[in-house]
């Protein structure tokens, strides 16, 4: 099956709605250090199409009653450098806005501006991710995505257009870019976001050591806020609760004062809007 119910785990931190999650590609060519996908998901960085995906996807999307939600894409990005030549998330947007389907992209690329014109006559709604404005340190912290500036452009011009959008500042990580919260919040308010979700860095054994490499300072330092001091939920390692609700009350003051309602994700506290993944931005009906 391609549509697969998000959260199958039923992680107890986890407050999505019920939807579906499809991914047009397996594998990402982000990079991002903080990924928690890449733990799981066999030869990672190798972005591939998934098999038969439009033929599969018409099969499927047939079974589906009109208000199922289907997210793209919560394991991998729907739009990959590949995705300007094949064009198949592009495809998977006409076929499921011919069905009436309300959709969610979740990205961070501006590529997905390019469908902007499918995407104001659906039930849809953007969601782009923001970690920084600085190109440095986003070519650290994720090499392979676009610049931030660019993901800026991408959501004013999708908001312009009509488009419910929303901006992931996620993860927020300690010493490393904790201190663009505010602004982070600000920029998306500028170009048209209506909601914001927000997160903290969640360590797992293999974006630790990925992120120790790059930030080995920094990290020595974050060591006992995580593995003395954090608690385990989920296979992750979290900050200690204080620690969440400090970082992440700096973000919904932010949304707040810039009126965008505001979520937070897996982290059970904080959330005032009514999804915590922006899906309620969606246009139920048209």
């Amino acid at each position: 099956m391609l549509l697969k119910p998000f959260d199958p785990w039923k992680g107890r931190l986890c407050t999505c709605p019920p939807k579906l999650s499809l991914n047009p590609y397996t594998g990402c060519s982000h990079g991002c250090l903080y990924c928690y996908a890449a733990s799981y998901i066999p030869r990672f960085k190798e972005c591939r199409p998934k098999v038969d995906l439009l033929k599969r996807l018409g099969r499927e999307v047939h079974r589906l009653k009109d208000d199922h939600l289907v997210a793209l894409s919560n394991s991998s990005d729907p739009y990959p450098p590949l995705e300007k030549d094949l064009g198949l998330t592009r495809e998977c947007l006409r076929i499921l806005g011919s069905r009436g389907i309300p959709v969610q992209v979740v990205t961070k690329s501006d590529l997905v501006h390019r469908d902007q014109d499918l995407l104001r006559e659906m039930r849809a709604t953007v969601s782009l991710t923001l970690t920084t404005l600085e190109d440095s340190l986003s070519a650290i912290l994720e090499p392979g995505a676009p610049q931030p500036g660019r993901r800026l452009e991408a959501l004013q011009g999708l908001s312009r257009a009509g488009v419910p959008t929303s901006v992931r500042v996620d993860p927020i990580i300690p010493l490393v870019n904790e201190g663009e919260i505010e602004s982070l919040v600000q920029a998306a308010a500028r170009a048209g976001a209506r909601h914001v979700v927000s997160s903290t860095y969640k360590a797992r054994p293999d974006n630790w050591k990925r992120l120790s490499r790059a930030f080995p300072g920094e990290t020595e330092e974050m060591r006992p806020l995580y593995f003395v001091r954090g608690e385990m939920i989920g296979g992750s390692r979290y900050l200690p609760q204080g620690e969440r609700v400090r970082l992440l009350s700096r973000a919904r003051a932010a949304a707040l004062g810039s009126d965008l309602t505001f979520s937070t994700c897996r982290e059970g506290i904080l959330t005032d809007a009514p999804s915590c993944d922006g899906t309620h931005l969606v246009r139920l009906k048209r």
